[in-house]
C-alpha cells in the first residue's frame, strides 16, 4: 500500500503545529540567571515537598509558577565542595575541591578551573556573587578575580567567625570579644579569636557583620545589582548564595509556635526568595530564568536547629548511629529542594521526576546563553534545558556521590545512583543530634537499594535475588567506567595549606579585627587600585 500524500495546506499546518510544540525549547536572545543557592536546606523544609512545612508561601507559589524537580541532587554533601561543582560543572576530584576551606586557607579553587561566571562573562554577561562564597579568599582567589564583576558576602561560612550578635547554634557561641585577650573565650566548635567579615568587592565593610540584618542587606543588593545590569542594557548573572538555613540562626521576629527558631528562619529565607522574584519581574516578566536549589542536607547534630529530610531519612544508617544527613551519602545528604521559574519558557504546575544535579546548572545556563563549555575537560553536568522546557523528562541515568566526611577518604566515589538503584561501597553516618556517629563500612559487593521502592534506604536488596545479581553488573561497569573516565581526565588539585595571613582582619590593632566603615580595609589590589591592606 503506498504512502497517502499530504496536500501543501496540511503541510503547512503541520510544520506550525511541530513549530509551536518546539518553541519553547529554542531561546533566541541570551536571558537573564538568577541562582539562588540555599545552605543546609532540608528536602522537606519546601512546603511544596513536604506537607508539614508552612514556613514557605513564597517558595511554594515559585514552585506553582515554575517546575519542581524531587529527584534533585546537590555534587557533594558538605559546603566547598558541593559549591565548586556549580561553578564548574565538575565534580571534586576533577576540580580539585574535595573538602571545605578554612578561614586561613592560602588555596581556592584552583586557578586553572574555569567558572560559570567567566564564560558567563566572556559571553556578555554583568556578573554578580552576593553571600556565601567559601571558594577561597586570598588573593587570586577571591570571587573578583574567577569572574564575578561584583561581590557582596562573608567569605565562608558565618559560624566561622564571631560576632556581637551570635544567634542561634548549638553549642550556644560567645559573643566578640571587646577588651584585650583577657575577654577571649574559647569554646569547642566556636570562633572566638577573628570576627565574621563582610566584603564588598575587595573591602571588608564590616567586621564583625550584622548577621540580624544579613538578609535584608543581601536582599537590597541583589536589587540593586539587578537594577545596574539592566541599565546598562547587558544580560545578567547572579549567584545569590545565602545563609540560610546554616547556623546560627537569626529569626527576625519571635519564633512562632511550631517549628520554633527554625521555622522563624526559614520564613525569613522564603521573604528573601519572594523579593528576588519580585525584583526580577519588575524588570520584565519573562526574561530571567531563576534557579533555585540547596547546596546540600540538614547538619543534623545541630538537632531542632536542623532541616526536614521529609521521606529521605536513611533508615539502615539510623538503625546502626549517626545522622543520614549532611556530610553522607544517604540520600538525606545530597537530595535538596530545587525549583526553576521561568515565565513563557518553563511550565507552571510541573514536577519533574528526572534525575538532575547542581552540576547541570553550568552546562545549562552555558548552552542558554549560547556561549561554549571550557575546552580540554570533561564535565559531570548535564545541558538540561530540553528538561526544563517540558520537552523531555530524562536526566541523568549515572550520577556520582562523593564521600563528604561521614566515612571514607573525603571526595572519593564510594557511592553512585543508576536508575533507580542506590549502591553504596562505603556507608558511615555523621554526627547526629545525640552525639552519635555511624561507623565506617566497606561493602563488597555493594549494598544496593531500589529508590523506587525503598527511598527511605531501610532495606538493600538481597544479594541471592535475581533483582540483585541482574542489576550488579551494570553498576559494577558504570562505577568502573566512571572511575576511568576521572582518571583520564585534565584533573586539578587544590591548595589546602594554611598561614595565619590569609585570615582577613580589617584591624589588627583592635580586638576580633574591629573595624566598621572609614577604618575597612581593601585586602588585595586586584580589583580596586589601592594599597593592600593584610592584618594578622
Amino acid at each position: 500500500m503506498g504512502t497517502p500524500s499530504l496536500s501543501p495546506w496540511a503541510v503547512l499546518v503541520l510544520a506550525l503545529v511541530l513549530v509551536g510544540l518546539w518553541a519553547p525549547c529554542v531561546v533566541s536572545r541570551q536571558p537573564n540567571f538568577i541562582v539562588i543557592l540555599a545552605d543546609d536546606v532540608g528536602w522537606g523544609d519546601l512546603g511544596a515537598n513536604w506537607a508539614e512545612t508552612k514556613e514557605t508561601p513564597h517558595l511554594d507559589q515559585l514552585a506553582a509558577e515554575g517546575t519542581r524537580f524531587v529527584d534533585f541532587h546537590s555534587a557533594a554533601s558538605t559546603c566547598s565542595p558541593s559549591r565548586a561543582s556549580l561553578l564548574t560543572g565538575r565534580l571534586g576530584l576533577r576540580n580539585g575541591v574535595t573538602h571545605n576551606f578554612a578561614i586561613a586557607s592560602l588555596g581556592g579553587l584552583p586557578l586553572n578551573e574555569t567558572t560559570l561566571a567567566e564564560v558567563l562573562r566572556e559571553a556578555g554577561y554583568s556578573t554578580g556573587a552576593i553571600g556565601k562564597w567559601h571558594l577561597g579568599h586570598h588573593g587570586p582567589h577571591h570571587p573578583n578575580s574567577r569572574g564575578f564583576d561584583y561581590y557582596f558576602g562573608i567569605p565562608y561560612s558565618h559560624d566561622m567567625g564571631c560576632t556581637d550578635t551570635p544567634g542561634y547554634n548549638l553549642p550556644p557561641c560567645p559573643p566578640c570579644p571587646r577588651h584585650g585577650t583577657a575577654a577571649r573565650e574559647a569554646r569547642k566548635d566556636c570562633y572566638t579569636e577573628v570576627a565574621l567579615p563582610l566584603f564588598e568587592n575587595v573591602t571588608i565593610v564590616q567586621q564583625p557583620v550584622e548577621l540580624g540584618s544579613l538578609a535584608r542587606r543581601y536582599a537590597e543588593e541583589a536589587a540593586r545589582f539587578i537594577q545596574r545590569a539592566s541599565d546598562s542594557g547587558r544580560p545578567f548573572f547572579l549567584y545569590l548564595a545565602l545563609a540560610h538555613m546554616h547556623v546560627p540562626l537569626t529569626p527576625p521576629l519571635p519564633p512562632a509556635p511550631g517549628r520554633g527558631i527554625y521555622g522563624a528562619s526559614l520564613s525569613e529565607m522564603d521573604a528573601l526568595v519572594g523579593r528576588i522574584k519580585e525584583v526580577a519581574d519588575s524588570h520584565g516578566k519573562g526574561n530571567t530564568l531563576l534557579w533555585f536549589a540547596g547546596d546540600n542536607g540538614p547538619w543534623a547534630q545541630k538537632c531542632e536547629l536542623a532541616g526536614r529530610l521529609g521521606p529521605f531519612v536513611g533508615a539502615w544508617q539510623r538503625q546502626r548511629g549517626g545522622s543520614s544527613a549532611k556530610q553522607t551519602t544517604w540520600e538525606g545528604g545530597h537530595r535538596v529542594p530545587a525549583l526553576v521559574y521561568w515565565p513563557g519558557r518553563v511550565p507552571a504546575r510541573r514536577t519533574s521526576h528526572a534525575l538532575l544535579s547542581v552540576l547541570d546548572i553550568f552546562p545549562t545556563l552555558v548552552a542558554l546563553a549560547g556561549a561554549a563549555l571550557p575546552p580540554s575537560r570533561r564535565f559531570d553536568g548535564l545541558d538540561v534545558s530540553p528538561v526544563l522546557f517540558g520537552c523531555s523528562d530524562v536526566g541523568h541515568k549515572l550520577l556520582l556521590h562523593p564521600n563528604s566526611g561521614a566515612a571514607g577518604k573525603v571526595g572519593e566515589i564510594e557511592a553512585l545512583r543508576l536508575a533507580q538503584y542506590k549502591a553504596f561501597y562505603t556507608t558511615g553516618g555523621a554526627m547526629a543530634c545525640d552525639g552519635s556517629t555511624g561507623p565506617a563500612e566497606r561493602h563488597q559487593p555493594p549494598l544496593i537499594f531500589n529508590l523506587d521502592r525503598d527511598m527511605q534506604e531501610q532495606e538493600p536488596l538481597d544479594v541471592a535475588s535475581r533483582e540483585y545479581q541482574a542489576v550488579l553488573p551494570a553498576i559494577s561497569r558504570a562505577y568502573t567506567q566512571a572511575l576511568q573516565d576521572i582518571a583520564a581526565d585534565n584533573v586539578s588539585v587544590a591548595d589546602y595549606s594554611q598561614d595565619p595571613a590569609a585570615i582577613p582582619c580589617c584591624n589588627a590593632q583592635h580586638v576580633g579585627c574591629r573595624c566598621r566603615g572609614a577604618d575597612a580595609a581593601t585586602l588585595h589590589p586586584l580589583v580596586e587600585k589601592r594599597a593592600p591592606r593584610l592584618c594578622l
